[in-house]
């Protein structure tokens, strides 16, 4: 049986909140290396709650280090408009300073590894996620055109770099197979605590919709799927309904009923939450997005000649080599470019266009 805390909250004074959730959840931090990913959709202001507060990252950021890790790395690879904008992105929002100095572009170093052949045989994953001893993941409570909720489980399509998560979207072909792919990335590297921004969170047509919603709450538990099975009751989803938890639960990840779990606090239905349509329809046939999917795969990186000192900073970033030196410029290998767009982020000189 998974334990799910709900606790009230405000972003002005979570502390003694945070307190609570790791004396409920003790975690053994010490000497370890930790990396706390929070959800960094794109680059917004952080009252567009779009993203993980910044109030709460700093909270957790504060409490991890009082607990002496060997290490401790803030990071996320942000969504489909966001390659290439690690930096930005944190700025933006106010995760960089939120951090405390411990962020870093987990986009800049990643790893080949298996994945489910029925999709794609290998992915690039941040080595940041890999390397990890402790993973604590800071999902927003927010609702998603394609999975409806986006949360715990979600949360974890950013250990992907680039456009891999778009290739994955066109890939999934359907709402059903996405929703499954989504859990077998969440697999990947199942982290090891959940703590969600549910103080403010978002309905409608997420999940960067404008309808915000007061709730005042965060919620934290040592299982995905028992917190997500929370989340969707709150919504007035039935989690059983939702592709991605009844996989999640045959996999034995977890169980999403409320009713299996241990319930910390006052489990309580949102009146006339307004949740988008279950069959996520609206989202992957949408022309529109298809066509955004499909040109975000095709971007390569160019360097301008103009610009271009030849200095091999792209070179010595790329995280798959797919960069060389040829006529005194880099040039790409669009085989092996997995479009995270770390070479434009890092020139110097600002000489890397994406075509």
């Amino acid at each position: 049986m998974s334990k799910v805390m709900i606790h009230p909250a405000t972003y002005e004074h979570l502390g003694e909140t945070i307190d609570r959730v790791f004396e409920l959840f003790p975690l053994d931090l010490t000497r370890k290396k930790v990396l706390v990913k929070p959800n960094v959709l794109r680059d917004t202001d952080a009252k567009e709650g779009v993203t993980t507060h910044p109030a709460v990252l700093r909270a957790v950021v504060e409490k991890v280090v009082s607990m002496k890790p060997a290490s401790l790395i803030v990071g996320d690879n942000p969504g489909v408009m966001s390659y290439g904008a690690n930096e930005k992105s944190f700025e933006k929002t106010g995760l960089m300073e939120a951090s405390l100095g411990h962020y870093q572009n987990i986009g800049n170093d990643s790893l080949k590894i298996s994945f489910n052949p029925d999709f794609v045989p290998m992915v690039s994953v941040s080595r940041a996620v890999l390397d990890a001893d402790v993973i604590i993941s800071l999902p927003k409570f927010k609702t998603h055109g394609l999975t409806v909720l986006t949360g715990a489980i979600k949360n974890s399509y950013g250990y992907l770099p680039g456009a891999q998560k778009a290739k994955l979207h066109k890939i999934a072909g359907s709402p059903k197979r996405f929703h499954e792919m989504v859990v077998d990335v969440f697999n990947l590297r199942v982290p090891d605590f959940f703590l969600m921004d549910a103080v403010v969170g978002m309905e409608g047509n997420g999940p960067a919709s404008p309808d915000l919603r007061d709730i005042g709450l965060i919620l934290a538990s040592d299982n995905a799927v028992a917190l997500d099975g929370v989340m969707a009751t709150m919504m007035g989803c039935d989690p059983g309904l939702l592709r991605f938890l009844q996989k999640a639960k045959e996999m034995g990840l977890g169980d999403y009923d409320p009713d299996k779990n241990e319930i910390i606090g006052n489990l309580k239905l949102l009146n006339d939450f307004k949740l988008p349509p279950l069959g996520g329809e609206a989202i992957l046939q949408n022309p529109s997005i298809q066509e955004v999917l499909e040109q975000r795969t095709l971007l390569r990186p160019v360097a301008d000649p103009e610009k271009c000192t030849a200095c091999g900073t792209c070179i010595d970033q790329c995280p798959v080599s797919a960069l060389s030196m040829a006529h005194e410029i880099p040039e790409v290998d669009p085989e092996i470019c997995i479009t995270c767009f770390c070479c434009q982020e890092m020139c110097p000189e600002k000489a890397i266009q994406l075509k």
